[in-house]
């Protein structure tokens, strides 16, 4: 399959450079070759082919709200879909929600499915070579919360202090090194995060009270959303940036999104769409 999708595009591309050699040399004017082909290679054709149609075919697993699920109609609805209709709009588009699975979205966009990721997909490194990436657009990194009136300000002062973390998560990873870098804290183990927010505040058997808990930012903004009196002291403890996914060569694209992603930022929109499905932190 793979080699009959790049078969056109590479014949339509020689076709054109010989057109062109020729009416140069026709001219009198000379061109090398190896400067003629990567412009023809470079032309996005995921772009160009969602220009024709009017959409943009953005696949998402509707399983994580609230960035995407299904409202009681089956519609989609999310943080991600809403995001995706403010790209579009500003290009003239619809956008057509693509239901897959986590899992196989990458597969999805490689075999030319859908035009990109929209999924609350995480930046992957090891990625990189076959799917490009946008800019951030929501960090779901790691965060020390503790209770709105703590005194805690970081891990320094976490001495004497007990901690709550989900079993076996990242959380738990860091906190059991900031315990060999010498800080001399007790880990309190949760079967979820949300066990561990419930610790935090209050709502768990006294043995398993903590003074702050290690959990991801969607888990802090959450409990936030439905009352908790809980925010996020210090910097990132470690960053999970979210990014939109598109095809390697799909240059034109990506550009677009990340030129979208900077107006809503600079317009505060992506605070917006931040606060409407999370509510106020």
């Amino acid at each position: 399959m793979r080699r009959r999708r790049w078969f056109w595009p590479a014949a339509v591309a020689g076709v054109l450079a010989a057109a062109l050699l020729g009416w140069l040399l026709w001219t009198g004017q000379a061109i090398s070759l190896d400067s003629l082909l990567p412009t023809l290679l470079r032309r996005d054709s995921t772009w160009q082919s969602m220009q024709a149609r009017g959409t943009w075919r953005v696949g998402m697993d509707p399983s994580f709200p609230p960035f995407e699920s299904l409202d009681a109609s089956g519609s989609p609805q999310g943080y991600d879909v809403e995001l995706a209709r403010k790209l579009a709009a500003a290009w003239g588009m619809e956008v057509e929600v693509v239901s897959i699975g986590f899992d196989s979205l990458v597969d999805a966009l490689q075999a030319a499915k859908v035009d990109a990721i929209a999924s609350a997909y995480p930046y992957d490194a090891r990625l990189t070579r076959d799917v490009s990436f946008s800019q951030p657009y929501f960090d779901s990194g790691l965060r020390l919360v503790v209770p709105a009136e703590s005194l805690i300000q970081g891990s320094a002062d976490l001495n004497g202090k007990r901690v709550g973390v989900e079993w076996g998560s990242e959380g738990d990873m860091i906190g059991r090194q900031w315990q060999r870098d010498g800080i001399d804290l007790a880990l309190v183990p949760f079967e979820t995060p949300q066990d561990a927010v419930a610790a935090l505040a209050g709502k768990r058997d006294e043995s398993e009270a903590v003074d702050a808990i290690l959990v991801d930012s969607v888990t802090l903004r959450q409990a936030q959303a439905a009352g908790a009196a809980l925010s996020a002291t210090g910097p990132y403890v470690t960053g999970n940036p979210y990014v939109i996914v598109v095809p390697r060569r799909a240059s034109d694209l990506l550009q677009q999104i990340n030129t979208g992603l900077e107006q809503l930022r600079a317009s505060g929109d992506l605070d917006r769409l931040e606060q409407k499905w999370f509510g106020e932190p």
